[in-house]
């Protein structure tokens, strides 16, 4: 079951703030979810970031939406009330909002343009946008994980199209990104022919005493038990504790249950982890800031 839209809370949200007088936002967050018969589900849902509940998220957009228009106000730190105008609009509605109303409700104030606040005087008559059953913040959210699908899809690409050596060089970079190798001097590329199933070594320690031997498979196909078995025992032939394993593709489940059974000694990593660290590493692609402005609550706080 999914979590109600921001719109759908906007009713339930001035109802009991109608009944309940002032509350805490997070007493007026659950008193919602109770109203609604949220789901203990539907409560544990959190953004992809993880960092907040959904249905919680959705009630404070439901609030900045009433506030906006003048239902409600936080006069006081962290605390939502309904105003004037909000109860007379529950009071002429007992039964329940029309749909326009909520959608007029939900509906983001449209800025003044320059001219329009000089003149005081709209310039023209504008369409009320469609309600998106998402807040402004999810809808950021979900566009930045498209446009790390598509990023990630294009690496790929660009990868199985390079030559091999290329992409091992690639592996070595993203593991010195990572945090392996105290300089780019400790990597070291072995691929050639005879090279026992490594493609490269990463030394540790300024001393090279401890090395992680690494294997790059640029494979569209999934990599089965024998690749995985063989890279093992070229691992024991070098008298090497740890290795990693790395491939545009992916891994059969026979291989993985290998690999869970020497985990202590081999690491594995899947095209979709690759691109993932390749992004948030900055390893071939690049970044750009954007500023996202939200309150700064301490600095309105009484000294």
């Amino acid at each position: 079951m999914t979590v109600p839209t921001y719109a759908e809370m906007i009713e339930p949200l001035l109802r009991v703030l109608h009944e309940r007088g002032p509350l805490r936002a997070s007493e007026a967050r659950l008193a919602v979810a109770d109203r609604m018969g949220l789901t203990e589900q539907q409560r544990s849902e959190l953004l992809p970031s993880g960092a907040h509940a959904r249905y919680a998220h959705r009630v404070g957009w439901a609030q900045d939406s009433t506030k906006r228009h003048g239902l409600t106000t936080s006069e006081s730190w962290g605390t939502w009330q309904l105003t004037k105008a909000g109860r007379e609009l529950l009071e002429k509605h007992p039964q329940g909002l029309p749909a326009e109303e909520v959608q007029r409700i939900a509906t983001q104030k449209r800025n003044l343009s320059i001219a329009e606040i000089l003149s005081g005087e709209p310039e023209g008559p504008h369409p009320i946008p469609p309600i998106s059953s998402e807040s402004p913040e999810e809808r950021l959210e979900a566009a930045l994980q498209e446009i790390r699908a598509t990023v990630a899809r294009e690496l790929l690409e660009r990868i199985l199209a390079a030559p091999p050596e290329y992409f091992e060089g690639l592996v070595l970079e993203l593991l010195h990104a990572l945090g392996y190798g105290t300089s780019r001097s400790d990597l070291q590329r072995v691929g050639k022919s005879g090279d026992a199933g490594i493609d490269g070594v990463i030394a540790l320690d300024r001393l090279g005493l401890e090395k992680v031997y690494v294997q790059a498979k640029r494979w569209q196909s999934n990599v089965g038990r024998p690749e995985l078995q063989a890279f093992f025992g070229a691992l024991a032939g070098q008298r090497a504790r740890k290795g990693v394993f790395i491939t545009t593709g992916g891994y059969t489940r026979e291989a993985l249950e290998f690999v869970a059974t020497v985990q202590d000694s081999i690491v594995v990593v899947d095209g979709a982890r690759l691109t993932e660290l390749m992004i948030d590493y900055a390893v071939g692609v690049g970044h750009r800031v954007v500023k996202l402005p939200h309150v700064d609550t301490d600095f309105f706080e009484p000294a």
